[in-house]
């Protein structure tokens, strides 16, 4: 082999394995996926059960969060006049209250009562019910009203559970109870009509991480 075709070949592999790194990254290329007890973490178990359905809030939420990404909403942001989209769309907002809805919380309902008690902390000028709870800057001030708010420190491994409220700049989703060989969990979550899955290992890739929550 020439030394120009060395070169090629060189160069080749580098791409090659940056192309890789790069569709793991974005999680295109699937990640393998662990449960807690893989490293030793227990399971929370909320003393809650807000629908008296014999499942706890904390496993309710993640399980109706699962049953609604099950649908395969797209993605599109719009106003609907009951609130809650019907039509087989949404937004990252709707991840988290059809999760709440089915543990027996109306965030509809939960979030525009705490803002009319408070509508300076919200920044907002009225209340309309039927898109105040689908905005994120809103519901990250709802939640440090009314839920725990937890750690943002990813090698707290212990500390994050399968449905938590995980608030980025802009963007909010719900923690899974899957995580990555690091034991670092999984967001589920719908950011972008582009996304790859609903299920990803984004908590360590992304730079805006806001804030952390449990329903309480």
């Amino acid at each position: 082999m020439g030394a120009a075709a060395a070169v090629i070949a060189v160069l080749a592999l580098v791409l090659a394995g940056a192309a890789v790194f790069l569709l793991y990254r974005f999680n295109v290329i699937p990640h393998r996926m662990y449960d807690g007890a893989h490293f030793g973490i227990e399971t929370y178990v909320s003393a809650l059960d807000a629908d008296g359905d014999g499942i706890n809030d904390q496993a309710d939420i993640l399980q109706s969060v699962r049953a609604y990404l099950a649908t395969e909403p797209k993605y599109k942001s719009a106003y609907y006049d009951g609130g809650y989209p019907d039509d087989g769309y949404g937004v990252c907002a709707d991840v988290v209250a059809f999760g709440l809805l089915g543990a027996g919380y109306d965030l509809k309902e939960l979030v525009a009562e705490d803002m009319r008690k408070d509508l300076d902390a919200y920044g907002e000028d009225r209340v309309d019910s039927n898109i105040d709870f689908r905005r994120v800057r809103n519901l990250l001030v709802y939640f440090r009203h009314t839920a725990i708010e937890l750690t943002t420190d990813l090698s707290r491994i212990d500390q994050w559970q399968g449905g938590d409220i995980v608030v980025f700049k802009g963007h909010i989703g719900v923690v899974s109870d899957m995580r990555n060989f690091r034991g670092v969990p999984f967001v589920l979550h719908h950011g972008s009509p582009n996304q790859i899955g609903y299920e990803q290992d984004i908590l360590e890739t992304r730079d805006d991480l806001v804030a952390h929550f449990r329903i309480s």
